[in-house]
């Protein structure tokens, strides 16, 4: 199972890297890793910074970053005069920019085009990114067989997926959780697919429904049996089991992901409903779930 995840995790950050490419940039002295929308005579490079959009317009050698400062309730809106003096050369409107990506993408095809007649663009309407994170954590396992209750400490990795662009409040997670064995706990490993949606968002703060919809458990358990023999002695055994299966939980949780630095702490209470398990112990008994995860995730 761990060479499995190893593998996953390497094929995972190879795909990504192909995908998503990124430049080192220096702007004023200081280092930046920067993403190319719109590549030209007048270039829009831009990535999430401290959890804040960070946009820059390079033209030849030039390299200036595009601010819009909020002083009073009122955006100040720099980031027009500092284009005016890049595009002095073209008649490009500026009064109606916004200062988004797709706002800042249009105005900058819209020069290349003006003083290049044969410059393309093909503007996508799906942008991909990637975050990659590690949580730990408690958790009773309600829905695997648990009849004393206990807690146990849970761990493991979340590979997310989602766009910017047209889908801001979604994104889909591919997780692999390890729950270790305390007390009548199992040790268990899952694999699974989740959605999430985000109905707060912010550039600092997202709070999240999670649902996972598939999932493939690998269990372990030991359970003991009590015997006789012929003199009435009794005989104790300890055996042990395993195995795995797919599902589909239809388990529902929250989170929370606050940015910080490169990327964001993230809070979870997991599988809160599961309409697809039967959370019920072998002796009838079932629990309400208490299954807290905290960790980081950066972006790749």
């Amino acid at each position: 199972m761990k060479t499995l995840l190893s593998c996953t995790i390497v094929a995972l950050f190879f795909f990504v890297t192909s995908l998503h490419a990124q430049q080192q940039y220096t702007v004023d002295g200081k280092e930046f890793t920067l993403n190319t929308e719109v590549d030209g005579k007048l270039t829009l490079l831009w990535n999430v910074i401290d959890g804040e959009y960070r946009y820059f317009s390079k033209k030849e050698n030039d390299i200036r970053e595009l601010k819009n400062t909020k002083v009073d309730g009122k955006y100040q809106e720099e980031f027009k005069e500092t284009l005016r003096g890049q595009t002095s050369n073209t008649s490009v409107d500026l009064s109606n920019a916004k200062f988004t990506r797709p706002g800042l993408s249009k105005l900058f095809v819209a020069y290349n085009k003006a003083i290049d007649p044969n410059f393309n663009h093909e503007d996508s309407s799906v942008k991909l990114q990637f975050r990659l994170g590690a949580f730990a954590g408690i958790s009773n396992n309600v829905y695997s067989d648990n009849p004393d209750n206990d807690l146990a400490p849970v761990g493991g990795l979340d590979f997310e997926i989602l766009d910017e662009i047209k889908l801001k409040r979604h994104s889909v997670v591919v997780r692999f959780r390890q729950a270790f064995k305390h007390g009548s706990t199992q040790f268990s490993s899952q694999f699974s697919l989740n959605y999430r949606f985000k109905f707060v968002k912010s550039s600092k703060l997202d709070v999240f429904i999670n649902t996972k919809f598939v999932a493939f458990s690998f269990s372990k358990r030991e359970f003991m049996t009590v015997t006789t023999d012929s003199d009435d002695n009794p005989i104790t055994t300890i055996s042990e089991e395993s195995g795995g299966n797919f599902n589909a939980p239809a388990a529902f949780g929250l989170g929370a992901d606050y940015a910080i630095g490169n990327g964001y702490i993230t809070f979870q209470y997991n599988d809160i409903v599961a309409l697809g398990i039967d959370g019920k112990n072998d002796d009838g008994s079932t629990h309400f779930p208490v299954d807290f995860t905290l960790g980081y995730k950066f972006n790749l």
